[in-house]
């Protein structure tokens, strides 16, 4: 690959990993005058608030900003074919840029899971904006591991066994062609 293909593969993985933010962040009813979320707000705004004119939300799923991740999903996978110049199957294509949604959705997960962990660790009990955002993203994914596996002398062990489950995901999952991360 050129490395035109690769700044312009970077570039679209980090647009992706914005927008994919914003859905999570509404998907889990973060508080949005966070200072990070209204930053994700504000850099995701000019992709989909027109798209949010003509797709109307469906109960409370934002219709346009799932619309945007899989045009921004949908590109990058049409550069990476685009420089690689060799035919495409329509539903190659598909394929590619589900795979790399969902590549996506469980790397921000582990990452978020890891960084929670350790501000857990380095600052117990304080508030950041960070640590509230994190919050809102991973309580959902750990309470059920949480459930399942009990504290060990009040040591929470729930995010390592989320990060294994995530890894072994990802290792059964097939690894999309142009992904960045």
């Amino acid at each position: 690959m050129t490395l035109l293909a690769i700044i312009i593969g970077e570039l679209l993985s980090l647009a992706l990993f914005v927008v994919l933010m914003r859905l999570l962040l509404q998907l889990v009813r973060a508080d949005f005058r966070n200072p990070i979320c209204q930053a994700i707000v504000r850099l995701t705004n000019p992709l989909v608030i027109p798209l949010r004119r003509i797709l109307p939300p469906i109960r409370k799923l934002d219709t346009a900003t799932v619309v945007a991740v899989l045009i921004i999903a949908f590109i990058l996978v049409a550069v990476g074919f685009a420089f690689q110049a060799f035919p495409v199957d329509g539903l190659i294509w598909i394929q590619q840029a589900v795979l790399t949604v969902a590549y996506a959705i469980l790397w921000i997960y582990f990452w978020a899971i890891i960084a929670y962990a350790l501000l857990s660790l380095v600052a117990p009990g304080g508030y950041s904006p960070l640590q509230s955002v994190l919050a809102s993203l991973c309580e959902p994914v750990l309470g059920p591991f949480r459930r399942i596996i009990p504290g060990i002398a009040g040591i929470d062990l729930s995010p390592l066994w989320a990060c294994l489950a995530i890894q072994v995901i990802l290792y059964f999952l097939p690894r999309p062609l142009f992904f960045a991360w």
